[in-house]
């Protein structure tokens, strides 16, 4: 029998009853993708992929508290789940007595769809975009300039069940479009990316179209130094250092002292406003077109994510409301032991209270700044202030008197996503975009665009 021939929640009940330890928690993921990709206005390859992981976390009641272990295999066999539930049961007695040990989750109703099969992607989520995309290389070939990137869809149908009777389920389809406009010279570059559920929100003659006028924008190259700019952040670089800013915020590393939101003097800095600006930043596991899992599904514990939470019901959260810090991230340990309210981390994230003013309606109204494309490489270089470093990529613009001059240089920045809320004077649309630097982890976002009076370009870069 081979691994996929049985269904995941009879893997989940199965193992369960393998269990001998006190506490049990099994996480079935069941992930199917599917991609195009191309180069030189042509597709190049395309495929489909499928598998399992399953996620065993044993608990064992001791004299000193009770140990966790936790084990994760691919494509485990009927005859290998009973060697991983003695694996994860093995790990838990071999450890010491779990800090966020808590009981494990109850009272949460079954999901309707817990028994049924999982859903899956294939080529068809591409039905009508592949041909649209098709119809944007001969206007790209015809305009002289050539298109690479590529188009991913992923489903992934998670499966929890506990030892206290939780059968819980959740389908999360992830879907991302990165396209880049090259000159045939290979001298000007411009990239455009979105996030998508199904790719019928997407359309390749629109960002193609506003690929062409980047690239047009570039063939007038200026150069300028390193310095403070005003510059207009587009919504996908406010999701990259927003995102960065949401996994910094550890209610727990707050309280000890460790992070940008804690008090000098102790404490934390809820409650302190961040920037003047009307804005409120959330998640919400509802949220139209960003939907996400509705309770926890934690495959380790770490920082404020816990295993024993698994299951846990997620609500609607307001980290930052009307530019007041409210939360930060807590498990039920970690709110335990700081006196915040619990608050799980969710996996999307909304800044919204800005005006509806539109990208190209702020660039209108700039006398003199930059404009930038996206955001890559960022590091932090300092927790406490959380500094962080990173490069411009595939056009920085020249704006003046209301009009895009020519490209200039890329730049290598420093700056705090705390320290550009703060001394942020306009915040536009809020729109869906896909982050480019976290792509890979995170990509339900909705930003607008920011208006930095100063945004602080350290070094010029030779980056593209």
């Amino acid at each position: 029998m081979s691994a996929r021939s049985s269904k995941p929640h009879e893997v989940v009940e199965r193992a369960l009853e393998l269990s001998r330890a006190d506490g049990c928690v099994v996480i079935a993921d069941e992930q199917s993708t599917a991609n195009l990709r191309w180069a030189g206005n042509a597709l190049t390859t395309n495929g489909v992929t499928r598998g399992r992981t399953l996620t065993v976390v044993a608990t064992v009641d001791g004299k000193e508290g009770t140990a966790s272990g936790v084990v994760s295999r691919s494509a485990v066999t009927p005859d290998e789940l009973e060697p991983l539930v003695r694996a994860a049961e093995a790990a838990a007695r071999g450890a010491g007595p779990a800090e966020d040990a808590q009981p494990l989750v109850t009272g949460v109703p079954r999901s309707p769809e817990f028994t049924e099969a999982p859903v899956e992607t294939s080529s068809a989520v591409f039905a009508d975009f592949a041909p649209a995309l098709g119809e944007a290389f001969a206007r790209a070939r015809a305009g002289g300039r050539e298109l690479y990137g590529f188009a991913n869809h992923e489903m992934v149908s998670s499966y929890v069940g506990t030892s206290t009777g939780l059968r819980l389920r959740h389908d999360q389809p992830n879907g991302t479009l990165e396209l880049n406009a090259k000159s045939p010279d290979r001298t000007r570059s411009a990239w455009s990316g979105r996030s998508t559920r199904d790719f019928k929100d997407v359309d390749p003659a629109v960002l193609d179209a506003e690929l062409a006028v980047r690239l047009g924008w570039a063939e007038r190259r200026l150069a300028l130094p390193a310095g403070r700019y005003e510059t207009l952040l587009p919504p996908t670089a406010v999701a990259d250092l927003l995102i960065y800013q949401m996994w910094s915020a550890s209610g727990r590393d707050a309280v000890e002292g460790r992070t940008v939101f804690s008090k000098p003097g102790g404490g934390t800095r809820v409650g302190e406003k961040l920037t003047d600006l009307p804005l409120t930043l959330r998640s919400d596991p509802n949220e139209p077109g960003l939907e996400s899992a509705p309770f926890v599904i934690a495959h380790s514990s770490g920082g404020d994510q816990s295993v024993f939470d698994n299951g846990l019901p997620l609500a609607a959260t307001e980290w930052m409301r009307e530019g007041e810090l409210r939360h930060l991230t807590t498990s039920r340990h970690s709110a335990g032991l700081t006196g915040l309210p619990v608050a799980p981390g969710i996996d999307n994230i909304v800044l919204d209270g800005g005006e509806d003013r539109s990208l190209d309606e702020m660039v209108a109204n700039t006398e003199r700044g930059l404009l930038l494309t996206c955001l890559w490489y960022i590091r932090e270089v300092d927790p406490a202030s959380l500094l962080l470093t990173g490069l411009t990529r595939d056009g920085v613009y020249l704006v003046e008197n209301g009009e895009v001059k020519g490209e200039v240089n890329n730049f290598r920045f420093n700056e705090s996503p705390v320290g550009v809320l703060g001394r942020a004077t306009e915040a536009g649309r809020t729109e869906k975009t896909l982050p480019r630097e976290w792509s890979d982890w995170f990509t339900r976002a909705a930003m607008p665009a920011l208006r930095v009076p100063d945004f602080n370009m350290s070094s010029v870069s030779q980056g593209v």
